[in-house]
Parts: C-alpha cells; structure tokens; sequence
C-alpha cells in the first residue's frame, strides 16, 4: 500500500523539479509592459531575524551565512545585494524609471561543517517592491521572491574557492540574476 502510494507520487514530484529547476520562485506578477531603468534600490532586514553562528549541519535560524569573516551578518548581505543591484543599473535601462524595494525574511546559507562534508543549498527569500521613480507610486505591489543557489559540498567547494569561486561571489551572482529576472 505505501509502495503504491509512493510510486502514484512520482509523476507530481517529477512535475514540482521541473518549475524549482531555475532555482526560483515569486509571487504572481502583475500583466504589464516591463521597461525598467532601475534607479534606485532599498535593502531592509525584516525585523527580529535570528542569526546563528553554529556549526550544526542545519541551524535553526533565518540567517545563517559563511562567506564572509565572523561579524554583523545583516550589513554583509546588504552589500550583497546593493552590488547585486549596482550591476543591473546599467542592464535594467528601460523608459520606466523605478525604486526597487527589498525586504529581507530569510538568508540561509550553509556552514563550514555543511560546506566541507556534504554540501547544500542557499536559500533566499525577499519581499519585493517596485516604485515609480517620479511619483514613488507602487507599480508592483510587495511580492515574496524565493531563491534556492545549490551550495557545493567538500572537494568540490574547495576546488570552487581555489578558482576564486567564493561563496560570497557565487551569491552575489546569483542575486544579481534573481534581481534582473524581476526587473525584465
């Protein structure tokens, strides 16, 4: 009986990989004309995040993050995202100058004791606002983007990080794609 419920489930997880394969996830967007200049970009942290310092395979937090030294966690994101948003200004060059505000709720990573054995993933989650540069009128209304970067476990990361594949560029990559694939 469990066998069969099992194999019925299959086909429903196959189609669940196909829509998570990008590695990203958002609310529903509105139906428009996209032709962003981004001019402006706004980080916040979501008050009462816990950070954790642990080595624990998984730590029970909302921020957990490796790439850089030991220190307030909130502002290494922050620029993250802020050198993120630097790099689309001169992509995202549309005739609709916008603001771009970012709520962070979660940025999970993964420790050194995760990233040296077996590996795993980055997950990002952020509220998104976008905002007439003009008029500070909300174009999109505040939406919950959902991004999964996989992390590379033991020889592989090293090898990663000996290529100057650091975990802090390997993110600041990939935010820099999850932000331009909400602005085009």
């Amino acid at each position: 009986m469990l066998r069969r419920r099992f194999l019925l489930g299959l086909p429903l997880l196959g189609l669940m990989g196909c829509s998570a394969a990008l590695g990203m996830k958002s609310g529903a967007r509105p139906e428009m004309d996209w032709s962003y200049d981004l001019r402006r970009f706004n980080f916040v942290a979501q008050s009462g995040l816990k950070v954790s310092e642990s080595e624990t395979y998984y730590p029970q937090a909302d921020i957990v993050w490796r790439g850089d030294p030991i220190g307030p966690r909130v502002p290494q994101i922050a620029a993250m995202f802020n050198e993120a948003a630097a790099r689309n200004q001169g992509v995202v060059d549309g005739a609709v100058p916008v603001d771009v505000d970012v709520t962070l709720v979660r940025f999970h990573g993964v420790t050194n004791k995760t990233r040296y054995t077996v590996g795993g993933v980055y997950n990002v989650i952020f509220d998104l606002t976008i905002r007439s540069a003009a008029t500070d009128d909300v174009i999109e209304p505040t939406r919950r983007i959902v991004g999964n970067l996989k992390a590379p476990g033991g020889d592989r990361a090293a090898r990663q990080d000996a290529a100057g594949q650091t975990q802090r560029v390997r993110v600041t990559d990939y935010l820099t794609s999850l932000l331009r694939a909400q602005l085009v």
